[in-house]
């Protein structure tokens, strides 16, 4: 598959899930995605909680409504004593790197022919006291995946983009006006 069609085609945000459990094989596939994600200086502080049995799966609850009931939730967090940290500027590039691999592990899910959505909205010190996060991780998004219900189908903004000229300008922002919302 081209990866153009993977991403416009075949990834969209699922937001319901079949009972069926994700095959080992396909989990190890999509944390291996994550693994060997791109992150600054290669330094790897993602650590990714995988939360995959009823009772964590019910204890998440309490944390976020947008769990969906998947099978399998992936809480990706980083590491803040081993990320990378700009000089320049004082920024660290946790989130960014998580955001990476969190990437990385959705589009890989596509290709499997599973359905994830990328959840940003949780409670963060909820979910750190009830999965026993140290204080040294930070957590940065949840994904929750498997199996596409049989009636999902993408939200109809999942095809509503930009032209290019909106978003990409060649060596100057000169003329640029306010963007527009969906």
């Amino acid at each position: 598959m081209r990866f153009l069609q993977l991403a416009t085609e075949q990834r969209y945000s699922v937001r319901k899930f079949k009972a069926q459990p994700v095959e080992k094989e396909k989990l190890d596939l999509i944390l291996e995605a994550g693994r060997i994600s791109p992150t600054a200086c290669n330094y790897q502080p993602q650590r990714i909680l995988v939360i995959e049995d009823e009772a964590a799966r019910e204890k998440l609850k309490q944390c976020t409504p947008c769990h969906f009931d998947a099978p399998v939730i992936l809480l990706i967090c980083y590491d803040k004593t081993t990320v990378w940290k700009n000089k320049t500027n004082g920024t660290v590039g946790g989130d960014v790197d998580a955001s990476i691999v969190t990437t990385h592990m959705m589009l890989q899910a596509a290709e499997l022919g599973l359905g994830a959505t990328w959840v940003g909205a949780f409670h963060h010190q909820k979910t750190r006291e009830l999965f026993g996060l140290p204080d040294y991780l930070v957590p940065v998004a949840m994904l929750p995946l498997g199996y596409p219900a049989e009636d999902v189908e993408p939200h109809p903004w999942h095809f509503k983009r930009f032209d290019r000229e909106h978003t990409v300008f060649y060596n100057t922002f000169d003329g640029i006006t306010e963007g527009e919302a969906h």
